[in-house]
């Protein structure tokens, strides 16, 4: 598909000029009919708009607001599932108000690539940044930035200066561990997330407060990285006798911690049960199928796109917003094993 069909998203009058060759004052003047432009700018003006197809209305809305109707998005991790899916619900929710979406991934390794971020989606004259999944660490570079720009953040924990939108994490982990000790499970380790993002924060002291609630000793947590290999390697070396319940603060390490405990002659969940996080299209699939949370994706696209408006929109207190989670429970827990 050519970059003028493309159907993922709307041109803006930044997209027309670009592909004219001219300003986006050079756009607003022929729409305007300026008299001080010459016929053949004018033109290619004009043939830019019709070859994008993009509506007279739509950019006279444009240009009636002062707006590029365009937001910018950073996302720290783009290759986990929960930044990914939160990025492409706020697109299709975006779309449907008549937004588009430029997006700048940051890779967990280069906290320089933030800056590099910034200035290209400034540069490219967007209403506001929304930044999803970030890391502690590079949210702190950005508040040393000043953009000038609206800017919501899609985190757990409030913030001071920033509007932020999230799936409640704490209260997901919560009904984790719950499940677990409604199963009489009293010794439930946890496989959690990096520290520095705020979503494995939140799942490990959700964790921390539900065994707290209960009279029991967390201990310390195995601090993981997402990934299933990691996840494979914890549960290799797992020791059998300190835990009877596995909480996984993300579905990809439970899969790998399953089939590491699998490795070693453990069955899952005769000997050990195993809760996820992120309820992945997969996860129904798992041998056995995974008991994890599930995050409404979809919902806080839209709840995230609200807030961008409102901040565009001039709204002077931040707002701090959550999305209820919800248990799966499917054939990777049981009640724990007697001793």
């Amino acid at each position: 598909m050519s970059e003028l069909t493309r159907g993922w998203q709307r041109p803006s009058i930044y997209d027309v000029a670009k592909h004219a060759g001219v300003s986006h004052m050079t756009v607003s003047r022929v729409l305007n009919d300026h008299p001080n432009i010459r016929d053949s700018t004018r033109q290619r003006v004009l043939k830019a708009i019709e070859e994008m197809n993009y509506t007279r209305s739509s950019i006279a809305r444009a240009l009636a607001t002062r707006r590029a109707m365009r937001i910018g998005v950073l996302v720290d991790g783009p290759v986990q599932f929960g930044p990914n899916s939160t990025l492409r619900a706020l697109e299709a929710a975006a779309r449907d108000v008549g937004y588009a979406i430029s997006a700048f991934s940051i890779d967990d390794d280069d906290d320089a690539q933030l800056d590099a971020g910034v200035v290209e989606l400034v540069t490219q004259g967007v209403d506001a940044l929304c930044v999803i999944a970030p890391r502690a660490s590079s949210l702190e570079l950005l508040r040393q930035k000043s953009t000038g720009l609206p800017t919501i953040v899609i985190k757990a924990e409030s913030d001071d200066v920033w509007h932020t939108a999230a799936v409640d994490q704490r209260s997901g982990a919560r009904l984790a561990v719950d499940h677990l000790l409604e199963l009489g499970h009293r010794r439930i380790a946890h496989l959690a997330g990096p520290l520095d993002w705020y979503d494995a924060r939140e799942r490990e002291q959700g964790w921390r407060e539900s065994l707290t609630a209960a009279g029991l000793d967390a201990g310390e947590a195995i601090i993981g990285d997402w990934t299933s290999d990691y996840g494979y390697e914890v549960g290799k070396a797992f020791d059998s006798g300190s835990a009877t319940a596995v909480f996984a603060a993300n579905d990809q390490m439970a899969l790998g911690l399953v089939h590491g405990l699998v490795d070693q002659g453990m069955r899952v969940p005769e000997d050990i049960s195993v809760v996820g996080f992120d309820d992945v299209p997969d996860a129904r699939h798992f041998l056995p199928p995974l008991t994890t949370v599930r995050q409404d994706f979809s919902a806080l696209g839209e709840l995230a796109l609200q807030l961008v408006i409102a901040a565009i929109d001039g709204e002077d207190h931040t707002r701090h917003d959550r999305i209820a989670p919800l248990l799966v429970v499917r054939s990777s827990t049981a009640p724990a094993p007697r001793d």
